[in-house]
């Protein structure tokens, strides 16, 4: 099979293309088959391996490099995405928890171990490689609403002390393994680990604090001080003796704090997970020997089936003494279990360490392999069985409220200056100015408040250029269009001219000093390499402006509606707002407001009903509690109902979230299929970035 290839030249450059090729083809494949993308990466590195293609070496420097980026970058993103806050909220029970669901899996993988005749230090690693988890099944508990359940903040909270715990058993026993073992130098390397996680914790914690201050917004730096960050937690876990994986994992957790969910978290998150994971994956089945793993399913079949039903009994009972000891239903005990039981990330981490220095044979390491499979399939599945009978948490009545006689005000830092309800509407062309201007008017006519026309001249320097006279003679003629529109809609306007050599940035300096409430703008259908690159000017605008932004598409000139359709994902204070802003709008049509809500397929009624009666108690208001409705419609095609619900509305307003990224304006997969497919008039609301 390799002599089909022999033409191709052997350096890094072929690696690294063949790598990036099958990251970014193979796991949408797999997960239309629904299986986890990961699986799919294993796979195709064993058809590029030696016992496959022969395209891929794992034992090449290019491999052994990418592939250990990877597999720092993957135990970084671990601590990364445990959620501290929820931590500290149940810190008590998430260690109670997490002390079982390490103890209980660890005892359990040394016996199975000591059972198929491998000495004290590979049982325990063993047992080790069961003790901890990898939180496959939080989306599904995020789409159920039970973030807030404290079933859910103790598992995801445990996660943290069974994945520090499951490293330094590996790191204990590495050295073990070394010949470095005695209880003299396991004291000193406990001491010294001591003093090397405290510098982690607390040095990187203060350095990362310091340097975001200082370079503000500079995202590009900051990005490299968290990278720099893993690589010298990777280095000082070596110099020490201890396993790259762990410090990586500690300089996780370590910045955590830091990074929170900025715009740096995402690209240092999108960076790992579209390059250098997906590669550790593919080097995870270039060192897997088909052959032998193949037999071993046949011949130490028994072996890999007690790894399996050692890590979902262990599991099950730490899981079960968890609600012994601090009541929870069996429901709660279900989704502590089945939260508990995906292992992917540390576990596969550690099992190559192990393998790498010859702690477990590849017959043990093939069933991890085979653990792994069935875990992050058999996990998420229990976490959608068990979450749909768990209630959701009280809504607490810390959303916004609206006073009789109040202004709309949907951001939480209103003015301090008192100024009229003041709408900026930047206007480019006569066939967007007329539908922007339409309902602004409603808006400011509602709030006794101003509109202005703003038209922003693009030049760079040359104020005598005569393009330039030329579209301000186009400019001047938009305001005087939109100074007549506002009389005869009865509003009061000021218009605005302005210059500048950034469109965006025009905008929202004049919205800023003119104190403005909001900006409408048109939708933007820009399309180019710079749009690409750069992003267009909608997006500029959602990135830095210091107030809302409403982004409409009308399907006519004026704004004439009787039904106003609000989809929301969640009961949020900025969901609240939005729905806000759509019941201001109805009140200025005398039209009604839908706001929808899919939950999961599996909800049950009593769920459905619950969600419909705490949903209509947060939105009511004393002011705009008539003309409201909710609806709750359990099923997993959200995007299709979303549609379907829409035609028989005139408008829809959808929440967009604001990043301070290159681009934006950032909408989920949902949102975007409907955007796509609604043919009704569409409103994009946007608050302003808090960090």
């Amino acid at each position: 099979m390799q002599s089909l290839f022999h033409w191709l030249p052997e350096i890094p450059i072929l690696t690294f293309t063949l790598l990036l090729l099958v990251s970014l083809t193979v796991p949408p494949w797999f997960e239309r088959l629904n299986l986890p993308g990961l699986v799919g990466l294993i796979a195709a590195g064993i058809v590029l391996g030696q016992h496959g293609l022969g395209l891929l070496d794992a034992e090449s420097e290019s491999m052994k490099l990418f592939s250990d980026i990877g597999k720092i970058y993957l135990m970084f993103v671990a601590g990364l995405e445990i959620d501290l806050l929820q931590f500290r909220r149940n810190k008590n029970r998430s260690l109670g928890f997490g002390l079982v669901t390490f103890l209980v899996p660890l005892i359990t993988g040394t016996i199975i171990g000591l059972a198929f005749d491998f000495n004290l230090t590979s049982s325990i690693l063993i047992g080790s490689l069961l003790s901890s988890h990898t939180l496959l099944g939080y989306p599904i508990v995020q789409r159920f609403g039970l973030v807030e359940t404290e079933a859910a903040t103790v598992g995801v909270g445990a996660t943290i002390l069974t994945d520090i715990s499951a490293l330094l058993v590996l790191a204990i026993c590495v050295s073990v393994q070394a010949g470095d073992f005695s209880w003299v130098s396991l004291i000193v390397q406990l001491v010294v680990l001591g003093i090397y996680m405290l510098l982690i914790f607390f040095g990187f914690d203060w350095a990362g604090k310091a340097y975001f201050r200082q370079t503000g917004e500079d995202e590009g730096s900051q990005f490299l001080f968290v990278l720099l960050a893993v690589f010298l937690a990777s280095l000082g876990a070596e110099i020490i003796n201890v396993d790259k994986i762990v410090g990586a994992f500690l300089a996780g957790l370590a910045v955590n704090d830091v990074v929170g969910n900025s715009s740096v978290k995402e690209k240092v998150e999108f960076f790992g997970s579209v390059l250098f994971i997906p590669f550790f994956f593919v080097g995870m089945g270039l060192l897997l020997n088909v052959p032998l793993f193949i037999n071993t399913l046949l011949t130490s079949f028994e072996l890999t089936l007690a790894i399996i039903i050692g890590l979902l009994g262990s599991k099950f009972f730490a899981a079960l003494l968890t609600k012994l000891f601090y009541g929870y239903s069996w429901a709660e005990m279900g989704l502590l279990w089945s939260l508990s039981i995906p292992q992917v990330a540390a576990t596969l981490a550690a099992a190559l360490v192990g393998l790498n220095v010859g702690l477990i044979s590849e017959e043990v390491f093939n069933g991890i392999i085979v653990l792994m499979l069935v875990t992050s399939i058999v996990g998420p599945m229990l976490t959608s069985h068990f979450a749909p009978k768990i209630m959701p948490p009280q809504i607490e009545k810390k959303l916004p409220q609206i006073e009789e006689n109040s202004s709309f005000l949907w951001w939480e830092n209103p003015p301090q200056v008192e100024a009229p309800f003041t709408v900026v509407v930047p206007v480019s062309t006569p066939e967007t100015e007329r539908k922007l201007m339409a309902i602004a008017a409603l808006l400011t006519r509602h709030e006794s408040g101003i509109i202005i026309p703003l038209a922003i001249t693009y030049s760079k320097s040359h104020m005598d250029d005569p393009e330039l006279q030329q579209e301000l003679k186009q400019s001047h003629k938009l305001l005087v269009q939109a100074e007549e529109l506002g009389q005869s809609l009865q509003v009061t306007t000021h218009p605005k001219l302005r210059i500048a050599s950034d469109i965006g940035t025009g905008i929202v300096q004049t919205a800023c000093e003119e104190n403005a409430r909001l900006i409408i703008m048109g939708w933007s259908k820009e399309v180019g390499l710079r749009t690409w690159l750069f992003g267009n000017v909608l997006d500029q605008v959602l990135g830095a402006s210091h107030c809302p932004v409403a982004v409409v598409r009308l399907q006519s000139e004026s704004l004439s509606v009787g039904q106003i359709l609000v989809p929301v994902r969640n009961l949020t204070p900025q969901t609240v707002r939005t729905v806000r802003f759509a019941q201001l709008l109805a009140e200025t049509n005398q039209a009604r407001v839908r706001v929808l809500h899919v939950c999961p397929a599996k909800a049950t009624p009593e769920r459905v009903k619950l969600l419909e009666q705490e949903f209509l108690a947060a939105l009511q208001s004393d002011r705009l509690t008539e003309q409201l409705e909710v609806a709750v419609i359990p099923s997993d095609k959200v995007a299709e109902v979303i549609i379907a619900v829409a035609e028989e509305v005139d408008l829809v307003v959808l929440r967009s979230l604001r990043r301070r990224t290159t681009a934006g304006l950032a909408v989920s997969d949902v949102v975007q299929e409907a955007i796509l497919s609604l043919q009704c008039s569409l409103v994009l609301f946007s608050e302003p970035y808090r960090g």
